[in-house]
């Protein structure tokens, strides 16, 4: 069984072909040269960060299907400084279109060390953002994104940092390494 922990850049499609009739986009393809493995759940083209990817069946299914409820954790840059009955909204789970959400798990922090993002997020003097913390035990498209803007924040750039057990701990964007099934 081969599992990659991928740390994936900010515009490249989840997966190994770019099935569009618009101009070509960078897929998995130009970064893992790996026959026989493929994405457990996605992670939108304009998002970041730790995607896995497995030649096991059961163990996509497991990370990927919302059933098992494996916890993702995001680091997100929202527009805005959230107060804390915008925290506690998303502690609580939000409304949005497709019905509630899980409570989630948020924290403000300290603008974390990341690598600087191509295109850089746009700044804008009359507007602050922060960085929080979620952990959210769904999967739907563009949740986090569409919670943060629930409560008024936007997200401005999104990371994600861990998917269960496995972290991007020491991977550098746009790199990948085995890991074992387990860590």
């Amino acid at each position: 069984m081969t599992l990659i922990l991928f740390n994936k850049p900010y515009g490249v499609l989840c997966q190994f072909t770019d099935e569009s009739t618009g101009p070509p986009r960078p897929t998995l393809a130009a970064f893992i040269d790996r026959p026989g493995v493929y994405p457990a759940g996605r992670l939108d083209l304009d998002s970041e960060g730790l995607l896995l990817l497995t030649d096991d069946g059961r163990l996509q299914a497991r990370i990927a299907d919302p059933r098992f409820k494996t916890p993702k954790t995001y680091l997100a840059q929202v527009e805005g400084e959230p107060d804390e009955a915008a925290l506690e909204a998303l502690r609580r789970g939000v409304r949005l279109k497709d019905g509630p959400t899980l409570p989630a798990q948020v924290e403000r922090i300290d603008d974390p060390a990341l690598w600087p993002r191509d295109p850089p997020v746009r700044f804008r003097k009359s507007v602050p953002d922060c960085w929080l913390r979620l952990t959210i035990r769904e999967g739907r498209n563009r949740q986090v994104r569409r919670m943060t803007a629930a409560v008024g924040h936007p997200t401005l750039r999104l990371v994600r940092w861990r998917i269960g057990d496995w972290t991007l701990d020491g991977i550098p964007q746009g790199t990948w390494r085995e890991a074992a099934a387990g860590s």
